[in-house]
């Protein structure tokens, strides 16, 4: 059993992570990114909402009819949203506003509800808490590479510190919307390049 926990945590991080290998999430991927702040920081309440949804469905898997399965699922992760984004407003108000749309948005995020009826609604809690656990920490992960990335060839910074010279002309373009398909397209064919090794 524990085999099978550690490998439901560890396909997260690699086998499934969601924007490269299931190409799932994108709209957070390609439009918070601009930092690697903004990055983690989306990474991080998708991944809480990931787990404690995770956690609800398999403990209810047994109690909610199959025939509304998805609208009590969509329940589930929008009451985890607006945990979120409360606890956001209350400690993290900078980041909130950074985020803006893109916290409510959660609910509808392919990865969260793909986890919620894929797997949660039919595994265990443990097996469930590692699955969420594992997907989020490699979606998170992901937006962190991706915001570091634009942040530091868009702006010169990352973090809001200087990572090249003074004569560094940076790519504006990398913290606009082409940008983020731009360094989408290259991990992504990073990640099949590694895949293939």
């Amino acid at each position: 059993m524990a085999k099978t926990i550690s490998q439901e945590f560890k396909k997260g991080l690699w086998e499934e992570i969601p924007p490269f290998r299931l190409v799932l999430g994108l709209c957070p991927v390609l439009a918070v990114t601009t930092t690697l702040e903004n990055g983690v920081g989306m990474g991080l309440a998708t991944t809480f909402v990931l787990v404690c949804a995770n956690l609800l469905v398999s403990i209810l898997r047994n109690v909610i009819p199959p025939k509304i399965r998805v609208p009590c699922f969509i329940i589930i992760i929008a009451t985890f949203v607006i945990l979120v984004e409360l606890l956001m407003q209350a400690f993290a108000y900078g980041l909130f506003l950074n985020l803006g749309i893109f916290i409510p948005l959660i609910v509808v995020n392919c990865v969260v509800l793909g986890r919620a009826e894929a797997f949660a609604s039919k595994n265990k809690i443990v097996p469930s808490l590692a699955d969420g656990l594992g997907i989020g920490i490699g979606f998170t992960l992901s937006l962190g590479v991706l915001g570091a990335l634009r942040e530091s060839l868009g702006s010169g910074t990352i973090l809001g510190n200087p990572v090249f010279g003074p004569n560094f002309q940076p790519f504006e373009f990398m913290v606009q919307a082409p940008g983020a398909f731009v360094a989408l397209g290259l991990l992504l064919c990073i990640m099949n390049i590694l895949g293939k090794k």
